[in-house]
């Protein structure tokens, strides 16, 4: 029986406004509910970890390691008791968050300690003794000795204050007339806490830090929380010592529903938990829900409109198929077949063209990202390209923009993006200048090849030029204040196509490539350092200068590694 197109059209079309979007709607609704709590666990599980990381760094970074540097100080025999004393009142002073620094000695009630002023201030005024409060006794260095906690925090609160205070014992090597002595430090522990205050995600969940006894932590309070499950949970591996960070569903006592998430600092003995209500979680499903149901009554009555309209141009879908094609074969490849939504040979055709057209588009913007190195490559492979690799001696350079973090991190990212660009740009035609290959672009780093004749003497002439191109780009730019560090290497590597059948990257690898990087990575900004094969290859070079430095050491290698400066020995 005949099936005109034009009943085709307006049956095919209102039948799959209908039926389609309602299954739709359900699934997405379903799948986005899925990936919100997937995306909440992952936010929750991501909140506990950097609050678990923030918490050890701050400790280690700002408290232990500096009243280690003090202890080793105190700890010198070419400074007298006065001096270490003044050693205790400076250190205080670059410490903001050290209330009392006290050398304890033991069998003696009579500290030397020095304390911050503005404390013990605040504790005058709450009429409390600051140097009873703030000494540490005999009594509490003995049990840390006993117990091993030297330099481990022992956590505490001023009632008075709301304050929380830690407690940090670190052993001496010097003695006092003969006896043991110890540097103790209080520290006012209102870093940590504002960590957690300021945190984003504490303006849609909580944040709440709990001891072994699942109490909260560094608030101006103390709560039981007990009774949620999350805290039960966490409270053993607090007591056991573990750091397992997890995620929980669970339901509080009023019967909310809550995702949640705990880790633990490795420095104190509490947990970190991260909380979400689902109802918080989920409300943009409802709001998907509504917009879907608006979008299909619209899509509904559009689409009526539509297959009435498209039945009686039957016709039109194959001439926009002969214009589009007129138009790709003048090299116009944004040229598409639009407005064809029939459900016949025709749409097959206009989107087999359309794919067709995208292809080719991809095919020529796809050769702008990858090296010429992978274009040949892939010329010469009479059957396609497969995986493997084949020895070839070259020279490769790495080069790193230095002060790009600082500068990416003070700039809108349009900024950041127009002089990574102006800088890769220059720097790529100075590679292609010198007969080298781009071989791919690592965040703010190049990573380039030479082949062939000369090939050291090329790679060398190309990172000073890049140097000094980088000079200019720095007086014509100097508020972006970027540097270039550069190093070159030249050896056997392993070049060829390697990855996943279905996804391969060109590139090379090997020990020399390895080397490059790491001479990169200790090069001073405008800097050149190249490895000994290279030096050696570059006698004769009239316009480059090399100093010889004394060998680095470098990760992955026993030896430290002779490395060699070369600069522009032109005049300015």
């Amino acid at each position: 029986m005949w099936f005109p197109l034009r009943l085709k059209f307006f049956f095919f079309a209102t039948l799959l406004a209908v039926v389609p979007l309602a299954i739709v709607g359900q699934n997405l609704t379903t799948l986005t509910r899925d990936e919100l709590k997937s995306a909440a666990n992952e936010d929750l599980t991501t909140v506990a970890a950097q609050l678990q990381n923030q918490f050890d760094t701050t400790f280690q970074g700002r408290w232990l390691s500096p009243l280690m540097v003090i202890r080793n100080g105190i700890d010198s025999d070419e400074l007298d008791v006065p001096q270490k004393v003044s050693l205790l009142t400076l250190g205080l002073q670059e410490l903001p968050d050290v209330v009392s620094l006290q050398l304890a000695v033991a069998g003696s009630n009579l500290p030397i300690m020095a304390t911050d002023q503005a404390f013990s201030q605040r504790l005058e005024a709450q009429g409390l003794d600051p140097v009873a409060l703030m000494t540490v006794s005999s009594d509490l260095i003995q049990n840390i000795e006993a117990t091993g906690q030297y330099g481990r925090p022992l956590i505490s609160r001023i009632e008075a204050t709301g304050d929380w205070i830690a407690t940090l014992a670190l052993p001496l090597n010097t003695r006092i007339a003969g006896r043991q002595v110890t540097l103790a430090a209080r520290i006012r522990l209102t870093t940590l806490t504002q960590l957690v205050d300021r945190h984003p995600f504490a303006q849609r969940g909580e944040i709440t830090i709990v001891d072994q006894a699942g109490r909260t932590v560094l608030g101006t309070t103390q709560v039981q929380l007990i009774e949620r499950d999350i805290v039960q949970s966490a409270l053993p591996l607090i007591v056991a010592g573990a750091r397992a960070n997890a995620l929980q569903n669970y339901t509080r006592p009023d019967g909310t529903q809550m995702l949640g998430a705990y880790a633990f600092p490795d420095w104190f003995p509490w947990a970190v938990v991260t909380e979400l209500s689902e109802d918080s979680a989920y409300a943009v499903v409802n709001a998907i829900t509504r917009q879907i149901l608006i979008i299909g009554a619209l899509g509904f009555a559009l689409a009526s409109i539509g297959a009435l309209i498209f039945a009686r141009r039957l016709t039109s879908p194959i001439l926009k198929i002969g214009n589009v094609v007129e138009k790709v074969g003048a090299g116009d490849f944004s040229a598409r077949v639009a407005n064809v939504k029939v459900r016949d040979e025709i749409g097959q055709l206009s989107q087999r063209v359309n794919t067709m057209i995208a292809e080719l588009g991809e095919r020529l913007e796809l050769m702008k990202f990858v090296s010429h190195g992978t274009m040949e490559a892939i010329q010469s492979a009479d059957e396609g390209m497969s995986r493997g690799g084949i020895r070839k001696k070259v020279s490769v350079i790495f080069t790193d923009i230095r002060g790009y973090t600082e500068f990416s991190e003070r700039v809108a990212p349009e900024v950041v993006i127009e002089a990574l660009n102006e800088y890769f740009e220059v720097q790529t035609r100075i590679v292609e200048a010198h007969q080298g290959d781009v071989d791919k672009f690592i965040g703010d780093a190049l990573v380039a090849v030479f082949e062939g004749d000369a090939m050291e003497q090329r790679a060398i002439c190309c990172s000073v030029k890049i140097i000094d191109a980088m000079a200019d780009l720095l007086e014509k730019f100097p508020e972006y204040n970027l540097h270039v560090g550069i190093g070159v290497a030249s050896d056997e590597v392993v070049m060829g196509a390697m990855g996943a059948k279905s996804r391969m990257d060109y590139t090379v690898l090997g020990s020399t490539v390895n080397l490059s990087a790491r001479l990169c990575s200790k090069a001073d900004p405008g800097q050149v350092l190249i490895d000994r094969a290279t030096r050696d290859a570059g006698d004769g070079l009239a316009d480059v200068q090399f100093e010889t430095l004394e060998a680095i050491p470098l990760k992955g290698y026993a030896e430290p590694v002779p490395t060699f400066a070369a600069k522009s020995s032109a005049p300015d």
